[in-house]
C-alpha cells in the first residue's frame, strides 16, 4: 500500500477507536423452515422435522433479484438464506415457532424493491429481512423497513448511505465502497503503475457512488482521469468505446454490474482495447465470463476487488459450499455465504428476542437483539456497530484468470485485508 492508503488506514482505525468509544446501541410462497441460533457466538442448532406450531409462525424474508440479468446473484442470496434457515432454525422450531422464507424478487429494480417492501411491512408474521444485492433498491425500500421497525441485514450492500442514515433497522455483513473504491485505485496506481483511467459507470447509486470514490482517489495520486462516463446502455457501447480507444488509457475503471460490464468488455477488447479491466464487486459473477469470454484474459486482462471473497476464502465454510452444491446443484456464486450468515443472525436474534420477551417478540426487539448480537459466522465473527456497519470489515483483489463460465472457481486471490468501517 503507499503512502495515500496507509494514511487512509490511520484515519480509519481512529475513527473506529472514537466510535467504540462511543458505544453502540445494543410474491410470495414461503419456503422451508430453518434455524433458531442460540446466543451471541454459538451456531445453531440443525433443524428438525416442522413440529410444534403452538407460540405461531415467524417469517424472514428475502429481497433480491430472482429474474432478469442480475438473477444469478440475486438467486445466490436468496438460496444462502433459504439453506441457512433450513439447517439453523431447530432452536426456534423447539420453541414451538414455525419458521418459514418469504422470497421476494425486486428485479434489481428500486421501484419493485420498494413495492415489495411494503407488502413485507404489512405481513405481521415477517420479523426480519435479509437483502438487498443493489444499494440503489436497498436505499429506497428500507426506508419502509425503518418506518416499520423491520430489520434487514445485507449480505452485499456497499453504498456507505445503506448505513450512514443512521436506521437501527438495517445493518449489513461486508464493506463498503468508500473503502473499496481506494483500495481498487491503490492497485490500479501501486501494482499496475497505471497513469491514465477512463472511468465508466452505471448510473446507479451503487456504480456512480464507486466511480466517485475511485476517480477521487486517483487524482489524488494524480492518475489522469482521461473521462467519467455515466450510461445505462446494455447492448451497443459504439459511443463510448471510440473514444476510449483514441485515448488509450492505461485502465478503464468499470463501476456496475457485470450483465452490462460483460457486454461493454467484450466490444471494447475486439474494438482494440488493449490495457487492463478493472472492477468491484459487482463483477462478481460467473456469467462475467460467459458474457465477456477471452476478453478478461487477454490484453492487459482483468481484476476487481470485492467485499466478499470466493467460499473457499473462508475456513468454515467448507460444509457450506458441499451442501449448498449437494441441495442446489451448483457452488455457490458470490453473496450466498454472505446471505447465510445474514440468515443466521436474523435467527439468533430472533431466538434471543424471543427468550428476552418470554413470547412472540416485535419487531423493535428483535432489531435491538440484532444489535447487541456477536455471531461466529462463516465469513466472520458478526457484531454491528451503532450504525449497523461491521467495525471491521474484509476486502478482497481478485485476478480473473477465467474465459468461461465453468472455469470462474480458477479466479486468484492477490491480496486480501481487514479495514475499519469509516463510520458516518
Amino acid at each position: 500500500m503507499n503512502k495515500r492508503l496507509l494514511a487512509l488506514l490511520s484515519v480509519l482505525v481512529l475513527a473506529s477507536m472514537v466510535l467504540a468509544a462511543c458505544g453502540a446501541p445494543a410474491t410470495e410462497a414461503p419456503a422451508a423452515a430453518t434455524e433458531a441460533p442460540a446466543a451471541a457466538t454459538e451456531a445453531p442448532a440443525a433443524t428438525e422435522a416442522p413440529a410444534a406450531t403452538a407460540m405461531g409462525t415467524i417469517k424472514i424474508a428475502t429481497q433480491s433479484p430472482l429474474s432478469g440479468g442480475q438473477s444469478l446473484l440475486g438467486v445466490a442470496i436468496k438460496q444462502g438464506a433459504e439453506l441457512a434457515l433450513e439447517q439453523l432454525s431447530g432452536d426456534l422450531t423447539a420453541m414451538g415457532y414455525d419458521v418459514q422464507l418469504a422470497p421476494y424478487d425486486d428485479q434489481a429494480t428500486p421501484d419493485v424493491g420498494v413495492a415489495n417492501a411494503k407488502n413485507i411491512v404489512a405481513d405481521s408474521e415477517i420479523l426480519c429481512g435479509v437483502g438487498h444485492l443493489n444499494s440503489g433498491v436497498m436505499i429506497p425500500s428500507s426506508e419502509e423497513y425503518h418506518t416499520a421497525g423491520l430489520a434487514f441485514i445485507s449480505p452485499a450492500n456497499t453504498n456507505p448511505v445503506v448505513t450512514t442514515r443512521g436506521y437501527l433497522e438495517v445493518n449489513r455483513v461486508v464493506g463498503r465502497d468508500d473503502v473499496q473504491a481506494p483500495a481498487a485505485e491503490e492497485y490500479a496506481f501501486s501494482t499496475l503503475g497505471a497513469k491514465s483511467v477512463f472511468i465508466i459507470h452505471d448510473k446507479t447509486a451503487y456504480g456512480q457512488g464507486v466511480a466517485e470514490f475511485f476517480r477521487a482517489a486517483a487524482e489524488e495520486d494524480g492518475i489522469t482521469v482521461v473521462d467519467f462516463v455515466g450510461t445505462e446502455e446494455t447492448a451497443n457501447f459504439d459511443a463510448i468505446i471510440a473514444p476510449l480507444v483514441a485515448s488509450t488509457p492505461d485502465v478503464v475503471f468499470f463501476a456496475g454490474i457485470y450483465n452490462q460490464a460483460g457486454v461493454f468488455f467484450k466490444q471494447a477488447r475486439e474494438a482494440g482495447f488493449e490495457g487492463t479491466f478493472l472492477g468491484t464487486d459487482g463483477m462478481d459473477s460467473s456469467d462475467l465470463a460467459d458474457l465477456a469470454g477471452d476478453a478478461l484474459t487477454t490484453g492487459g486482462g482483468m481484476a476487481y476487488t470485492t467485499v466478499a471473497g470466493p467460499a473457499s476464502a473462508y475456513p468454515k465454510a467448507a460444509k457450506f459450499v458441499e451442501d449448498y452444491t449437494a441441495k442446489f446443484g451448483a457452488a455457490p456464486e458470490a453473496y450466498a455465504t454472505q446471505a447465510y450468515d445474514s440468515m443466521g443472525v436474523c435467527l439468533t436474534a430472533i431466538k434471543a428476542a424471543a427468550e428476552a420477551a418470554g413470547g412472540m417478540p416485535t419487531r423493535t426487539q428483535v432489531a435491538e437483539a440484532i444489535r447487541a448480537v456477536s455471531y461466529e459466522g462463516l465469513t466472520s465473527t458478526i457484531a454491528f456497530d451503532e450504525i449497523g456497519d461491521l467495525p471491521l470489515a474484509k476486502y478482497f483483489i481478485i485476478k480473473v484468470n477465467a474465459s468461461t463460465k465453468d472455469a470462474w472457481g480458477t479466479n486468484e486471490i492477490i491480496d486480501s485485508f481487514d479495514l475499519p468501517s469509516p463510520g458516518k
